[in-house]
């Protein structure tokens, strides 16, 4: 038996035993982490496209776990994000200048939205968060209603949390529907991907027709 005469022969011989997917997953989690995470900072980002392609990439691996995996990393990233998003609101509130994350986050709120999102948690309180993660385009409406009614960041985050694991979820679901309907993965991507974005359009289209 040769032992490895170097460095370079170590390394190859460590990495060869390492299953391909494994280092996928060693790159792929991080980098999906990242980008709800900014996804949930700056919501342009396409987040829930970008789980859904990741349920159906996870979908066809053979790896244990994947899927819950994905779903911790996906669902702590929207609640970090969202977490920071919100504290970094209240800090413009109380600031005489205001901030430029308030500003982006009313600019990202139309009047009749906020309005109904004011409405609704003074209905129904927590639960209008749940609600707002999973429908196109409310997240920041209801957000900025509960910074104008001063709810601090414990409860809000309280309320926040089952909404990340059921956004999380929800578009895992759509991922898997979309890798089980299609044999190559990247067939089960397109569909995901497509059908994501064809949910994001729909407010626009509605507000569009009246």
């Amino acid at each position: 038996m040769r032992w490895p005469s170097s460095a370079a022969e170590l390394a190859g011989a460590a990495t060869s035993t390492v299953p391909p997917e494994v280092t996928q997953q060693a790159l792929g989690y991080p980098s999906l982490f990242l980008l709800v995470l900014i996804g949930a900072l700056v919501p342009v980002v396409p987040t829930g496209a970008l789980v859904s392609s990741a349920a159906v990439v996870a979908f066809h691996r053979t790896t244990p776990f994947s899927l819950a995996l994905l779903f911790l990393t996906a669902s702590l990233a929207a609640f970090l994000g969202d977490a920071a998003l919100y504290w970094l609101g209240r800090r413009g509130l109380r600031s005489k200048n205001g901030s430029r994350w308030l500003e982006a986050i009313r600019s990202r709120a139309p009047e009749e939205r906020l309005a109904q999102a004011q409405g609704k948690l003074t209905e129904h309180g927590v639960a209008v968060l749940v609600l707002s993660r999973l429908v196109p385009a409310g997240r920041i409406p209801v957000m900025l209603a509960c910074l104008l009614a001063e709810w601090p960041l414990r409860r809000f985050s309280r309320g926040n949390l089952p909404a990340c694991l059921a956004w999380a979820l929800t578009y895992q679901v759509i991922g898997i529907l979309g890798g089980s309907l299609f044999p190559e993965p990247w067939e089960g991507v397109v569909a995901a991907i497509a059908l994501t974005l064809g949910i994001s359009a729909v407010p626009t289209l509605v507000r569009r027709a009246r």
